[in-house]
């Protein structure tokens, strides 16, 4: 048996207890969950033999070093912005650090000094960024190892509820706050695409979406996330006419939610009116009559504005919108709203009353690689993989696990001592990506890969 092992787990949120789960597996190692708030961290670790809770600030420099030092490695699963000062603390304690997140510029500074300390600082260990990276970069070096080339590159990822859960106009759920998902809705995207460089703004994101074709059960649309016209270089891929990395949703979502980004929801505006402070109720009426600058309120009147803003002309759609805004109830004189501060916050609010994953409801990943493969003798074919999961009714779901399983893998890895490469970094090359790989299918994590 090895030695025991002592590990920091920074955050308790939902992606946290897969990872907890999987390093208790072995018995050889004791976590420390930390949260500003002891008893968050102590819903969590009441269930696990061999976990201990704490009240941590990481704000607080001088705790933060204290409580990294203590431990062998730390895993930070708490906002990407702390990451840096994880990653310092960790530096003066000469301890290893995982995350699951991007490496941002912040973190990116820290390389030197993490090579110096001798430090492993593994970041993109989860689904997106993670898995995506270990399948992508397993078919591109096998091209490349039988002297092909990658002449165009297509990844599309997505978190939904399985079928029978998307029960909505949305055709989406969430397992916790709607902000980011919404926020998310404002990014540009920025990808290659046959040989030109696609620049596309927040505001034009969602007529962007396109049909994803993965299996003929699966109505899916993507669109472009964010920039991913450096995969080109990241995933070295020079000769790749089209490089994108996406979202995807089901069919009908981009629609709609192009339809609330023209009402105006996504300002996040703070405003007297709609603040816990303000006196009095307010119906839902009564907020989106202020946001379009109607002088009427009523459900009739408002409807007819909203129907303006649809920018679809296709007429199924378009009434599945209007039957989408009547089901949140934003239209209605008897529906609160719950007053947040802006009209972002207000409608995430009104979202998370109907539409978070209920008792027994499973949700779904699922990721597709697409390479168009130039071969050594010239000719030419697809290539896919293709990685779907479902939760476990009343179990891990299936974000969860393909964030918290792979983040926990990585970890095991560096305290036995297989995962050695000292810097800042990301699975980006075969002895990094390779061991973690090898390990995914006993956890029910795999891709399957197919040539046409």
């Amino acid at each position: 048996m090895s030695a025991q092992k002592n590990i920091l787990l920074l955050g308790s949120g939902f992606v946290a207890e897969p990872c907890l789960e999987y390093l208790l597996r072995s018995g050889n190692n004791r976590v420390t969950v930390a949260c500003r708030r002891a008893e968050k961290a102590q819903e969590l670790t009441s269930k696990y033999p061999g976990s201990t809770a704490i009240s941590l600030d990481v704000e607080d420099d001088a705790a933060l070093e204290a409580a990294v030092a203590a431990h062998d490695l730390t895993i930070s699963l708490i906002p990407y912005t702390q990451h840096a000062r994880v990653i310092k603390a960790a530096i003066k304690a000469k301890k290893h650090v995982v995350t699951t997140s991007y490496i941002s510029p912040a973190m990116e500074e820290l390389d030197a000094a993490a090579k110096e300390a001798g430090i492993v600082c593994m970041n993109e260990i989860g689904l997106d960024p993670g898995i995506d990276h270990l399948y992508a970069l397993k078919i591109i070096n096998e091209v490349h190892a039988e002297g092909g080339k990658i002449k165009s590159f297509e990844s599309f990822c997505g978190g939904l509820p399985a079928p029978e859960a998307s029960n909505n106009p949305l055709g989406y759920k969430f397992s916790w706050s709607a902000r980011g998902v919404l926020l998310a809705l404002r990014n540009n995207a920025r990808y290659w695409q046959d040989g030109k460089l696609v620049e596309i703004e927040g505001k034009d994101l969602m007529d962007s979406a396109r049909p994803i074709f993965i299996y003929p059960a699966f109505a899916l649309v993507g669109y472009g996330n964010r920039d991913s016209s450096h995969y080109r270089q990241r995933y070295n891929i020079p000769h790749a006419e089209t490089c994108v990395r996406g979202t995807m949703r089901y069919q009908g979502f981009p629609e709609f939610a192009k339809t609330l980004v023209n009402m105006g929801f996504l300002d996040d505006t703070p405003r007297s009116e709609l603040s816990a402070a303000a006196a009095g109720d307010l119906p839902w009426n009564r907020v989106t009559q202020q946001l379009l600058g109607q002088a009427s309120a009523t459900p009739e009147d408002l409807l007819a504005a909203i129907e303006a803003k649809i920018d679809t002309q296709d007429p199924e759609l378009r009434k599945r919108i209007i039957h989408g805004i009547k089901w949140l109830g934003i239209t209605s004189p008897s529906v609160p709203a719950v007053k947040r501060g802006s009209y972002l916050d207000v409608l995430c609010a009104r979202l998370e009353e109907l539409m978070m994953y209920g008792e027994g409801e499973r949700d779904m990943i699922i990721l597709q690689h697409k390479f168009e493969v130039e071969n050594k003798d010239g000719s030419h074919n697809t290539r896919t993989s293709v990685t779907l999961m479902y939760g476990e009714p009343d179990g891990f779901q299936a974000m969860a696990k393909t964030v918290g399983v792979p983040c926990g893998i990585a970890t095991q890895l560096i305290l036995d001592g297989k995962l050695t490469t000292t810097g800042v970094i990301a699975p980006m090359t075969p002895e990094i990506y390779q061991p973690i790989m090898d390990l995914l299918p006993s956890e029910g994590i795999n891709a399957v890969e197919e040539t046409v």
